[in-house]
């Protein structure tokens, strides 16, 4: 491993020869929330992504920029041969303050990484290895992705389908197992999770339109009280939006949600 980690650092150096490119995108977006009976409140965010490629090797590095310019991700990636060498070089921080959710209290720790992915002859199969010694094999066979990673702490498989004009996908994580259901009838797409979630989504005059319902949440105590908050009890509610795409190249969007009443208007754009 020390091995490869070390080819791709010098790979990444030695690629000074091609020829680099360099392409940004973003978003940035306004919104206003009247908050039902509470006090309104007007939100702002920015975003954007720098890519740089040169050769076989790419480097990303995404950044929230509408208070002040902040990391929020930086990655670079490269093939030698058959091998596939991905870098995260982010430290993130995955502590919350939302204390409702069962989030983490506290920060996991290090969670830069390394992964070395081979192409192998194995139908359409990629087996991958990264630093932390998480094996994992992902392909499409017959139609179906299958995702399989071996790791501490529970495995995680993922698999999705096209079957009879519906889209499936099923997660086991750590034993725990969640499905979505996906189809599109009389041009509306409906989609319906292990969660009793349902959404809708379908066109009116030039506009889109969202409907999407969210179950009751119950409440649960977390495993690891000191790590993790508690979950804490919702009602179920819905949300209403409608979006639109302006010849100016933003959008306007207005989303009404049940459960505070509260509506949300939105200018975006993204480039």
């Amino acid at each position: 491993m020390k091995k490869l980690i070390a080819l791709f650092a010098v790979s990444a150096v030695a690629s000074t020869s091609a020829v680099a490119a360099i392409a940004l995108s973003g978003t940035a977006s306004v919104s206003y929330d009247d908050k039902g009976s509470a006090a309104s409140a007007t939100t702002y965010d920015a975003d954007m992504t720098v890519t740089g490629t040169a050769g076989a090797t790419t480097f990303t590095q995404s950044m929230d920029i509408d208070a002040a310019i902040a990391v929020t991700a930086t990655t670079l990636a490269t093939t030698i041969g058959p091998l596939t060498v991905s870098a995260d070089m982010f430290d993130e921080t995955d502590s919350t303050t939302v204390t409702t959710t069962g989030g983490r209290k506290t920060d996991s720790g290090d969670n830069r990484s390394v992964t070395v992915s081979l192409d192998a002859p194995i139908g359409d199969a990629t087996i991958g290895l990264d630093n932390s010694g998480d094996v994992s094999i992902a392909g499409t066979f017959s139609g179906v992705t299958v995702s399989h990673t071996v790791r501490n702490g529970g495995d995680l498989t993922t698999g999705s389908a096209s079957i009879a004009g519906m889209d499936v996908s099923l997660t086991n994580d750590a034993g725990s197992s969640s499905w979505t259901i996906g189809t599109t009838v009389a041009g509306t797409a409906v989609t319906v999770g292990s969660d009793k979630s349902v959404s809708a989504v379908f066109g009116v005059t030039g506009n889109t339109v969202t409907v999407s319902h969210t179950a009751e949440r119950a409440s649960t105590t977390a495993t690891n009280t000191t790590t993790h908050y508690n979950t804490s009890q919702k009602d179920a509610y819905t949300t209403i939006a409608v979006a639109r795409d302006l010849t100016s190249g933003a959008a306007l969007s207005a989303t009404y949600d049940t459960f505070d009443s509260a509506l949300t208007l939105k200018a975006s754009v993204a480039f």
